[in-house]
């Protein structure tokens, strides 16, 4: 573990231990990790709110305002496989710095008053949001190798927690601060600046153990081979790729399934929202009890079961059954997040690995996230309703089940 060997005497005359011991302190390393994992997903959901108004000052049709949500999404996936290039040739404390710093300033691009700026920023946003999502895995298995599936678990939580409290106060952060949407999404840069601040200490850490040579006497850690052939790589890009399909579909369009099934609005808010917060306890449990298992293949079922189940009842009973769906789903949704997250590090035998299986799995599946929303309302706006959606997402939902019974095989990369 990377703060057990900056604990370790060092014989060297420029880089003192106590300093070094000081800057891995784990509460610093900790507060770090959380800080920067509140922002991967907080700039994506304070967004959602503001679509309606952003639409109207532009002057934006349906598709084009559409595509706010839609292009971090799909740059998430391009900008994935070059992640690990990154962080061998810099480190990838460095890299993770230099993203939460460029993730601030897409945040800020995409409120200045110009069309291609708003576009622009979404752009840098989802390449910055793509570099975090790959470098955590590695990080988290490199810094607590024993506690790797719980550590994700704690950092996938606070992702969800991030965008929850965005959601929330978008609206409320535009009141208060009197400045229309822009004001209120330019906001959450500060919260980048606070993680950059926070996260300081590990460059600095990383620096000196360069100079201290710890780094030098560190094993090998070489690329896996041939990962783009390998069967386990694919089913966990599979099973993390029609996840986020499923979830970001239900994003983009389960408050207008329950409403156009006959529910208030606002209520069709409430039940979305209410699966949102559920999805955290499903984040932290399930990479928990991941980590307890030396096979994860009956979790990764269950997973897709609850999955299956909740779109199930959308489709048989939208209204009446609701808040039960919202619930099975949110713990699906959270759960399988957090379980793909963990296969990552748990199918991987280095930090080099982890980084590169994560690299590959997230560039498959943001890539066919990105297909979900708009193939869904493509889908609604020719047959007319919901229910051909919803059977396909069914159908993908058995697809999802085979890729983790592949990908919970103990076996590693």
């Amino acid at each position: 573990m990377a703060v057990t060997r900056a604990q370790q005497p060092v014989v060297t005359t420029s880089a003192p231990v106590p300093v070094r011991a000081r800057l891995a302190h784990p509460l610093l390393l900790l507060t770090g990790i959380v800080l920067v994992a509140l922002n991967m997903r907080a700039c994506l959901a304070a967004v959602s709110p503001m679509v309606g108004e952003i639409q109207r000052t532009f002057g934006l049709s349906a598709t084009a305002s559409g595509l706010i949500t839609t292009v971090p999404v799909l740059f998430q996936g391009v900008g994935a496989p070059l992640t690990p290039r990154l962080t061998r040739r810099f480190g990838a404390e460095r890299v993770v710095l230099g993203a939460v710093l460029v993730l601030g300033a897409g945040v800020l691009l995409r409120v200045l008053p110009s069309v291609a700026a708003l576009y622009a920023g979404c752009v840098v946003i989802g390449v910055a949001i793509a570099v975090l999502n790959v470098s955590m895995p590695g990080l988290v298995k490199r810094e607590f190798p024993d506690r790797a599936a719980t550590m994700t678990g704690v950092y996938s939580t606070t992702m969800l927690v991030g965008a929850t409290l965005a959601a929330g106060t978008s609206v409320p952060l535009e009141h208060a601060l009197g400045g229309g949407w822009r004001a209120s999404l330019g906001a959450w840069s500060l919260l980048a600046l606070v993680a950059a601040v926070a996260w300081l200490p590990q460059v600095l850490r990383s620096r000196q153990e360069q100079q201290g040579a710890v780094a030098a006497a560190a094993a090998p850690d070489k690329p896996i081979q041939g990962i783009w052939k390998s069967p386990l790589a694919w089913q966990i890009s599979l099973f993390m790729g029609i996840s986020s399909l499923l979830v970001y579909t239900l994003v983009a369009w389960m408050p207008t399934i329950l409403a156009d099934h006959g529910m208030d609005r606002g209520q069709a808010g409430l039940v979305f929202a209410f699966s949102n917060l559920v999805q955290v306890a499903g984040a932290f449990l399930v990479p928990l009890m991941a980590g307890r298992m030396t096979s994860q293949r009956a979790l990764a079922v269950t997973m897709a079961a609850l999955n299956g189940l909740g779109i199930a009842l959308l489709l048989v009973a939208p209204v009446s059954a609701a808040w039960v769906s919202a619930t099975i789903l949110g713990v699906a949704q959270g759960g399988s997040l957090g379980l793909g997250l963990a296969f990552i590090v748990l199918r991987t035998r280095t930090v080099g690995g982890a980084a590169q299986l994560g690299g590959m799995s997230q560039a498959i599946g943001y890539l066919v996230a990105a297909v979900g929303p708009v193939g869904a309302g493509a889908l609604h706006q020719l047959t007319g309703g919901w229910e051909a959606t919803l059977v396909l997402m069914l159908v993908l939902v058995l697809v999802v089940g085979a890729a983790g019974w592949g990908a919970g095989r103990n076996r590693t990369l």
